[in-house]
């Protein structure tokens, strides 16, 4: 089944934030953003085991506890098991999931840790079946040039046990999540097995885009594998953040973001309207999945996602080369703005 038919709306939500990402977030203000969420009509929500150690996911599945489980799709990943033992205090991991849970993680993309992790996130969401399960980060920067080796441990292990689950019925589709384009170029050149889609984090965005469309985007298109966007705000930084891509924004970043902020201010257009309808012009963009941790966030993102944006304001971040010359854009022979 392609990802179109299973997700259906182009505005899904993206749970990394409830997972503590870079701050404590309470929980009523999770549950008072998922609320939001579900209240504004969104129905497809993405989580990871890895957002928070398993955060995301509990309270993702505490907010759809008591909802038919057709009337929601749900997403999440493996890659990345979540144990019980906890981390000592003195080696508590650090970075954007610092103030997560406690316990360990291990990168495993194994078919015993697939299934394990399955398993895992079917009990923290507390529904009987998940829609789409996505392969996570193969290539971590930490990896360096090991991440070929992550990949063909997945090949072997995580891609065959999604690839029967998928033709069992017990899932409706699986891919590639990941930050960067090689590991999905790579799979997509597989004989057996291959992916249904991938979810790009941050690669395809208002401000990154340029090098999805030199190989992998026209790869992907040739052979009819759709897309989920996901961090579309990269990290934050188009929604009035200051982290690009989970780091602190560079200067060259953020000169970018005022010329874009710049532009949109004077035709009075929000930059989230920018970052959001311009990567579901891509014809491969089924889904959209910003991430929020607060409810009127949540409003905002529904609200850009329907904004008029004027031709003129596109034509205009194309020429001024804040856009690339070969992007799809909303009225060119994408999806309509």
């Amino acid at each position: 089944m392609s990802l179109a038919n299973i997700i259906r709306t182009p505005l899904g939500f993206g749970t990394g934030p409830l997972g503590n990402l870079f701050r404590k977030i309470s929980e009523e203000d999770a549950q008072d953003t998922l609320q939001a969420a579900w209240d504004t009509g969104i129905r497809y929500y993405d989580s990871a085991p890895l957002y928070g150690a398993g955060l995301s996911e509990i309270r993702l599945g505490e907010a759809l506890s008591g909802r038919p489980r057709d009337s929601f799709v749900l997403s999440t990943k493996v890659g990345r098991v979540v144990l019980d033992e906890e981390e000592p205090a003195a080696h508590r991991r650090t970075g954007p999931y610092e103030h997560g849970r406690p316990n360990k993680i291990v990168d495993d993309w194994s078919a015993d840790a697939t299934k394990r992790s399955l398993e895992d996130s079917l009990r923290r969401l507390r529904v009987d079946r998940i829609d789409i399960v996505w392969v996570h980060d193969i290539a971590q920067d930490a990896y360096g040039d090991l991440w070929l080796q992550k990949l063909e441990e997945a090949r072997t292990g995580a891609f065959r046990v999604l690839d029967g689950l998928r033709d069992e019925g017990v899932i409706g589709a699986w891919g590639i999540g990941v930050n960067r384009t090689e590991p999905i170029e790579i799979a997509l050149t597989l004989e057996e097995p291959r992916p249904d889609g991938f979810l790009l984090g941050g690669c395809y965005t208002l401000l990154d885009h340029a090098h999805a469309l030199q190989r992998l985007l026209p790869m992907a298109q040739e052979q009819g594998v759709q897309m989920v966007v996901g961090a579309p705000y990269n990290s934050g930084i188009l929604a009035g953040g200051t982290h690009f891509q989970y780091r602190e924004a560079p200067p060259r970043v953020l000169e970018r973001v005022q010329l874009i902020g710049e532009a949109a201010a004077e035709y009075g257009v929000t930059t989230k309207a920018l970052a959001l309808q311009f990567v579901l012009a891509h014809p491969l963009a089924v889904a959209v999945i910003p991430g929020a941790s607060r409810p009127d966030r949540v409003a905002e993102d529904a609200a850009a996602l329907h904004e008029r944006v004027p031709a003129a304001l596109w034509d205009r971040l194309r020429e001024s080369g804040l856009i690339s010359p070969s992007a799809p854009l909303p009225g060119d022979g994408g999806r309509p703005g």
